[in-house]
């Protein structure tokens, strides 16, 4: 079926518009970088048509990559149910984003900024990375595809690289992923050593016979990989501060894709962790005080891009929640629902900023439900899809993993159901300070061009109706162990009633009572403080690891070792070199009389030394 072609067509967009893009016109860049993604979409339309139900994992060979004594490993990629899924939303999604960013990144064009190719090319490359990713056949090329992503995550994020704030955010980005991504190469290496191979069909069918502590190191270590990709506690500290790149890239990127490979590699991991359940208590463990954390963070946010971005985080500990209680499919299905609204939400915020030329900050803003209706309407949508009511898309898989969790522990479902409250009254703070009250700002409000909206439209509808529309777990009942997830009508009422809950009192203090809120936060100034500094962990972490890293480097590294022994060596090795030049351009006068004295001198000290030679014999 040339499964190939589907990574392929975007990695030709990246190549065109790299090498060629800025002697394009905006309709040609538009044509390559647009096209081509519409073009992968369609080519994963008619594979996943011409392959039928997918009963059983369709792989293509193409050559064989590494191949040392018995270790044979070979460039492969494979579709089965899960991977047909990804396929479906990063081509999916990503063709909608990318139809967006013509209208988001207009300004972008011209001689005078010459950005606007660039980001297409990098938006390509990203997709060529994601699908590589999520087609591999094997852990070494979901690798590739894995630090491909984290690349082009560094390079959108650094999009606007003259400016500190961004260069300092990918930096942040790229070194964070390097830590989780330590943990995977360390997995993959005893993976080779236990199993032989790292071709998926070879390890999970010799997971099951290995000793259970081996497989809960590998499957704690792939964890630490995805807790750095998918921003999980401790390496989460990255992704908020990745909104310095352009919104389309917050929502593609940060959203809908990328920071899900770790839901998706652990989810395709599942014979490695039902076999180890400490590993899985782990993964559960740090998914939902992922969730709590982030969702409490979310609360104080001003910056509408930093209230998603948290909200991000805090979905993708959901998302694990159900991956480490065994409920693999339902944190699947969390995947699909959440790209669809989170992109909204994003796509949505990006349309307010849009509106607002340039303006980020809750409290300028205000009163625009009339300014700008379309936006207004489809970001209520997303909001009601995260706050999880019913019918809204977010509803049906926030409650099979609360359900899930519930049969796992119960202490888990309360909590869960806590942070979906949290997470409904956040979203929705934001909501009524953009959209309610009056207008508090000093710009003039305008709604987005429709190559903007019609996208959001199409989000809205999705994370309207996605939750029947496309029901995950049941496609998926082929690919994963099936858990017991009896409907429990009374535990679905009371996270509904949460998540209500959470929006009314939201309604109370930012449109009902508006002073409520400023009252609230000075009577618990210290938990508000706490919150607003996101409990001060990117200051421990700058106090601890990274100004001791940073000082001794410059100390040891630069003064001592570069300074003092590379430049000491190499320095005094000139200066030796000049001293001895010195000396012997005496012996360079310029005086042929003092030459001819010289090779006089030298005469008679050879036959000196030759007569006292002959002497001695």
């Amino acid at each position: 079926m040339q499964l190939w072609l589907i990574p392929v067509l975007p990695f030709a967009g990246f190549a065109i518009n790299g090498l060629l893009g800025q002697r394009f016109s905006k309709t040609l860049v538009n044509l390559f970088g647009i096209g081509s993604v519409l073009l992968s979409f369609a080519w994963v339309l008619k594979t996943l048509l011409g392959l039928g139900d997918l009963s059983a994992a369709h792989v293509e060979h193409y050559f064989t990559w590494i191949q040392s004594g018995t270790f044979t490993l070979g460039c492969d990629f494979a579709v089965d149910r899960l991977t047909a899924v990804m396929l479906l939303v990063v081509t999916g999604i990503g063709s909608l984003i990318h139809i967006y960013s013509i209208g988001y990144m207009a300004h972008e064009y011209g001689p005078h900024y010459g950005g606007y190719y660039r980001f297409f090319a990098y938006m390509n490359l990203f997709m060529f990375f994601m699908l590589v990713l999520v087609l591999a056949a094997n852990f070494l090329v979901l690798f590739v595809g894995w630090e491909g992503v984290g690349l082009c995550s560094y390079l959108l994020i650094g999009f606007y690289f003259e400016k500190k704030f961004a260069t300092d955010a990918g930096n942040k980005a790229f070194i964070v992923n390097r830590i989780g991504d330590f943990g995977f190469s360390l997995a993959m290496f005893y993976m080779v050593k236990s199993f032989g191979s790292l071709d998926f069909t070879t390890v999970f069918q010799k997971a099951p016979t290995a000793p259970e502590s081996v497989l809960t190191l590998i499957g704690i270590l792939l964890m630490v990989g995805a807790a750095g990709k998918s921003a999980q506690i401790p390496l989460y500290v990255w992704l908020p501060d990745a909104m310095a790149g352009p919104t389309p890239v917050s929502a593609l990127i940060h959203a809908a894709t990328m920071v899900t490979a770790g839901v998706y590699m652990t989810s395709r991991c599942w014979p490695i962790y039902t076999h180890a359940p400490i590993a899985m208590e782990v993964i559960a463990v740090i998914g939902l005080a992922t969730a709590f954390v982030a969702a409490t963070i979310g609360t104080a946010q001003n910056d509408i891009k930093k209230v998603f971005a948290y909200s991000t985080v805090s979905q993708l500990g959901y998302m694990f929640v159900g991956v480490g209680v065994g409920a693999f499919s339902a944190g699947i299905y969390h995947l699909v629902t959440h790209a669809f609204f989170k992109a909204l939400l994003f796509l949505g915020s990006g349309s307010v900023i849009h509106a607002l030329s340039g303006e980020q900050d809750l409290r300028n803003m205000g009163g625009l439900r009339r300014k700008i209706p379309w936006t207004f309407w489809t970001m209520i949508s997303a909001a009601l899809a995260i706050a999880g009511v019913p019918p809204f898309a977010g509803f049906f898989s926030k409650d099979a993993i609360l359900l899930a969790a519930y049969h796992h522990s119960p202490w888990m479902y309360w909590l869960g159901t806590l942070t979906a409250g949290i997470t409904a009254f956040y979203v929705f703070r934001a909501i009524f300070l953009a959209f309610f009250g009056t207008y508090r700002g000093d710009g003039h409000p305008h709604e987005s061009p429709p190559v903007m909206t019609v996208p959001l439209a199409i989000l809205a509808l999705l994370s309207v109706a996605g939750g029947f529309m496309f029901p995950v777990p049941q496609f998926l009942s082929a690919v994963f162990p099936p858990i017991k997830e009896a409907e429990d009508i009374t535990l679905m009422g009371f996270s509904v009633a949460a998540g209500v809950m959470g929006i009314l009192v939201a309604y109370v203090m930012y449109v009902a009572k508006p002073a409520l809120a400023d009252f609230v936060a000075a009577n618990m100034k210290g938990l508000y403080t706490l919150v607003y500094n996101k409990y001060f962990v990117d200051e421990v972490y700058d106090r601890m690891l990274v100004k001791p890293v940073v000082g001794g480097s410059r100390m040891l590294l630069w003064r001592a070792a570069d300074v003092g022994l590379i430049d000491g060596i190499a320095n005094g090795i000139g200066s030796r070199a000049r001293d001895i030049g010195g000396i012997l351009r005496l012996l360079q006068s310029g005086n042929i009389r003092s030459y001819a004295t010289w090779v006089v001198f030298g005469s008679v000290l050879l036959i000196v030394a030759m007569g006292m030679a002959g002497g001695l014999r």
